[in-house]
């Protein structure tokens, strides 16, 4: 058990479920859930690009963080309920590691990595799929919308 919350640093006391400042959970094993059913024109459109970016991004449309955009490295993007997660979802629906996005041949999959409740893209559950704009992802009760970025 640690002395402070990973999150906030805020001090814990022994036994403590979730921290008392910030709320993360600090134990306790991944909640199931069911995903979203929604009918394949109901999906949301991505948001209007305000800014151009060359960068693919997720943007969340459904979750606490609504309306958070997150850039995907070429490299390897991780999502997760861990901390150290590159995109960091606390929620006990998620995963520590729930899922990675990483550029395969100039294109991006996303991977399930193993997780409790499985990754959604546009209603259907996938181990690894290659993403395209507009892609509607579904990860525990966080939903996002993926853009390609400029030029793809």
């Amino acid at each position: 058990m640690h002395e402070r919350c990973p999150i906030c640093q805020a001090p814990l006391v022994a036994g403590q479920a979730a921290c008392s400042v910030c709320g993360f959970k600090l134990s306790g094993a991944t909640q199931g859930f069911s995903p979203i059913e929604a009918p394949s024109d109901t999906v949301p459109a991505p948001a209007p690009v305000e800014e151009a970016h060359e960068t693919p991004i997720l943007r969340m449309v459904r979750g606490t963080q609504r309306g958070a955009e997150f850039k995907v490295n070429a490299d390897a993007t991780s999502i997760g309920r861990n901390p150290q997660c590159d995109i960091f979802l606390n929620d006990m629906t998620v995963s520590r590691l729930h899922a990675s996005i990483q550029q395969v041949g100039g294109a991006y999959v996303i991977r399930d990595e193993q997780s409790f409740n499985g990754v959604w893209v546009n209603n259907a559950s996938v181990s690894q799929k290659t993403l395209e704009a507009g892609d509607f992802i579904q990860i525990g009760r966080f939903g996002f919308v993926f853009d390609a970025g400029e030029g793809k």
